[in-house]
């Protein structure tokens, strides 16, 4: 859908550029760069941070936004990838089914809709479902966002993630996501760096009003945070 108005723009030879979330990959030739996180590399890292507490895998369940996001989906991807140690396909991958030990369990990935009531919800029957779950991971803020619903739907398990048998580990680091961590009810936060897009991106905009060549893409990087860097893992 953005795509059809920017192709006017781009028509109409006004510069174009996205940040935050991109094009689709048929579409990125309207706009000149993307300013902004590479997804597939937040996937990455909050697979990473499962396999150092699970080195031999276990049931996991993944919690997404829209089914359509590319964001999401490239995340995702990043995840499967990594756990599985192999390409698993088109994002957001196929889904796991016992690829070093790791295994996704019935019903997962939840879809959320950017809706943090579903999120909370999502996460909250799938704990109570799949007792032996090792890890839960969720491709964005979504899950964290209502501070005090999140923290009665995870404090039940709190033990259980500070003993190392479960993990909840979630994408982004904002104020209340990082509070969350430093109280033992998050494992891992994988955060975008949105101050630093929205400060590129106004250099991105004057270089492309002035005529000049810009990088596609421009990437702004990622905070990897666990509760023995929390207090210093954010870029400052």
């Amino acid at each position: 859908a953005m795509a059809k108005a920017l192709r006017r723009a781009a028509d109409a030879g006004i510069p174009v550029m996205t940040w935050d979330a991109d094009l689709l990959e048929e579409d990125k030739g309207i706009r000149a760069t993307f300013v902004g996180t590479k997804n597939y590399d937040i996937g990455v890292n909050l697979a990473k941070i499962a396999m150092q507490r699970h080195p031999d895998g276990g049931k996991i369940c993944l919690q997404t936004g829209g089914a359509a996001a590319a964001n999401h989906n490239e995340r995702l991807k990043g995840i499967r990838d990594t756990l599985s140690g192999k390409d698993t396909g088109t994002p957001p991958g196929e889904p796991l089914a016992g690829e070093n030990g790791w295994t996704e369990v019935a019903g997962c990935p939840l879809i959320t809709d950017d809706d943090g009531n579903k999120a909370i919800q999502g996460m909250t029957d799938i704990l109570a479902k799949e007792a032996d779950l090792t890890a839960f991971i969720s491709t964005g803020a979504f899950t964290q966002w209502f501070d005090n619903a999140y923290r009665q739907a995870a404090e039940p398990y709190k033990d259980k993630m500070a003993s190392g048998e479960l993990s909840i580990i979630v994408a982004d680091t904002l104020p209340m996501q990082m509070s969350q961590l430093k109280d033992g009810l998050s494992n891992g936060q994988v955060g975008q760096r949105p101050f630093e897009m929205g400060y590129r991106a106004m250099f991105v905009l004057k270089d492309l009003a002035e005529g000049k060549p810009v990088d596609d893409p421009i990437y702004t990087g990622l905070d990897v945070c666990t509760p023995d860097n929390a207090d210093s893992c954010l870029a400052q």
